[in-house]
């Protein structure tokens, strides 16, 4: 049998002026992350928007220090919605294929009220995953890949709520 080590970890972020309902529907529109962090690419594979089984595209052009086409790379992955609980606002999803390293990958997205007043107050977003170790990947690494694009959502989204209102 393999010896398998799994890694996970959890990143929050507080949005104090935006309640859950507010926030919700940026986190749920799973097609849609591009307009929160910064990919080049989300769309549709096939699925049904909003229901379990759903799969998304993602890519990413990474450019290499001195922008010379050799050091250019497209990072990719197939993302498939594997539950989504809208009373819960938490949705879960599984990185399948990919170029980035993944072999298991598994995360789960939530909006929680900060208070017992989900219409009131503010709200806060976890993200968490469990994973198996990413070849060239240090646990640190990840850990700070999905604490900035969490940082990077939240403001996104506190900007567009502003907007809203």
């Amino acid at each position: 049998m393999e010896n398998r080590k799994i890694i996970g970890c959890k990143a929050t972020v507080e949005l104090a002026e935006n309640s859950t309902e507010q926030v919700w529907p940026y986190i749920e529109d799973f097609c849609c992350i591009h307009k929160l962090i910064p990919l080049d690419i989300c769309h549709k594979l096939e699925g049904i928007e909003g229901q379990p089984g759903l799969i998304r595209y993602c890519a990413i052009t990474i450019k290499g220090d001195d922008a010379d086409a050799e050091t250019t790379i497209m990072n990719w992955a197939k993302e498939k919605l594997l539950s989504i609980d809208r009373v819960q606002r938490c949705l879960s999803y599984e990185v399948g294929e990919n170029n980035m390293g993944f072999k298991s990958y598994v995360a789960t997205m939530k909006v929680l009220a900060i208070n017992e007043d989900a219409k009131e107050g503010g709200c806060k977003i976890e993200w968490g995953f469990v994973s198996d170790p990413i070849e060239g990947w240090r646990l640190q690494d990840l850990k700070s890949f999905i604490d900035s694009n969490l940082q990077a959502m939240a403001k996104k989204i506190v900007a567009a709520c502003s907007e809203a209102t």
